[in-house]
């Protein structure tokens, strides 16, 4: 059991949970950093003593972006252009189970960036670049204003964002897992806000919390959550108060909105998600690389589903399997020789997992 400061202010929170006397009660989260906290500092096992299970969502960007479109990225890095993404991008395995990163030792241009406009001096540096722009509401707003800035010709975009609460309402909607209330995310709500969610605890009627990243903050969501199954509510409240207000940051979002419009787009694990994905306007269809470099990817070339030979990632992020039920898990799937994105990026289930548990075993 992992120790954190403030334990008797947590045992406060617990006690305050099991004398509501609710039963056995399922909740989700949306993000890999509350996934992170929940198993490093043993919440989880202390919020199963008062029976209430948490588990993950589609909350991870790396891992719920396709396998089509870590192969396009593969395929213009083949083709000569400099590919520019985040890290964990770069490890994800594709086309024939190689990962960009097994591309760079080819001899492809694969940079790894801290962000877009890391990528965005490369280009300014003369080469032909184009940036994988994976990530949520979070990281949307920086690829926006770098747009916005009139970059030079040679800068692109292959845009992998997506939008959080479309894919809770499908989540919702699909019924595999039964949910009695949802965590949301922090980070994501700095930028979007409280009233994104409101749609949703109104359709479903089921409660909802913001929370922070803090030990305490999650406890605290979950209390929030028990005290609305307690009194009949479903609402959406805001724990992350010192963080996100309800409005969300306009300048972020007024930004996204001027370079962005919604599309459909399908998510690792899930079928096509209305509204989920975020499609560059006709005015910024000029950075568009898939646009730009139409005739490459016109014939993909065949790529493997990492939901392959027994691989569950696509379960997982739907919270119907965890990585203890995958064959593959901690075998033929470990962080060295990942299988499947859940393993590789550090807010995949499987990662986490890994890091905190098997390891240990």
């Amino acid at each position: 059991m992992f120790q954190f400061r403030d334990r008797h202010l947590a045992e406060k929170i617990l006690e305050a949970i099991r004398r509501l006397n609710l039963g056995k009660v399922r909740f989700m989260h949306v993000c890999g950093t509350h996934q992170d906290t929940l198993v490093r500092f043993g919440l989880d096992e202390l919020l199963r003593r008062v029976n209430v299970e948490v588990r993950q969502g589609p909350g991870c960007p790396v891992c719920v972006t396709t396998d089509r479109e870590y192969v396009e990225a593969a395929v213009l890095a083949r083709k000569g252009v400099t590919l520019a993404t985040f890290g964990d991008a770069s490890r994800v395995p594709c086309g024939g189970g190689k990962s960009l990163l097994d591309l760079r030792a080819e001899g492809c241009d694969v940079r790894v960036v801290y962000s877009v406009e890391d990528a965005l001096k490369l280009a300014e540096r003369g080469l032909e670049t184009v940036f994988l722009a994976v990530g949520f509401e979070t990281t949307a707003p920086s690829t926006a204003a770098v747009l916005l800035s009139n970059p030079p010709e040679n800068f692109t975009i292959l845009n992998c964002h997506r939008y959080i609460p479309p894919a809770i309402e499908a989540l919702l909607q699909m019924g595999e897992v039964k949910l009695n209330g949802l965590i949301e995310p922090g980070h994501v709500s700095t930028i979007i806000g409280v009233k994104p969610y409101l749609p949703i605890s109104r359709r479903f009627r089921i409660p909802q919390v913001i929370a922070g990243f803090e030990p305490l903050d999650l406890l605290m969501a979950v209390y929030m959550l028990c005290r609305q199954l307690a009194e009949g509510k479903a609402e959406v409240e805001n724990e992350y108060t010192r963080s996100v207000r309800f409005e969300g940051n306009p300048k972020a979002l007024e930004a996204m909105d001027r370079v962005f419009e919604a599309c459909n787009v399908e998510w690792r694990g899930f079928p096509l998600i209305p509204s989920s994905g975020m499609k560059l306007r006709r005015e910024y269809e000029k950075y568009d690389a898939r646009l730009k470099y139409e005739d490459w990817l016109e014939e993909l070339p065949p790529y493997v589903s990492p939901e392959k030979e027994g691989c569950r990632c696509g379960e997982i992020l739907r919270g119907v399997a965890d990585p203890w039920d995958c064959p593959l898990f901690g075998k033929a799937c470990t962080p060295r020789r990942p299988i499947g994105p859940c393993m590789v990026s550090i807010e995949g289930l499987c990662n986490i997992e890994y890091k905190y548990r098997f390891r240990q075993l």
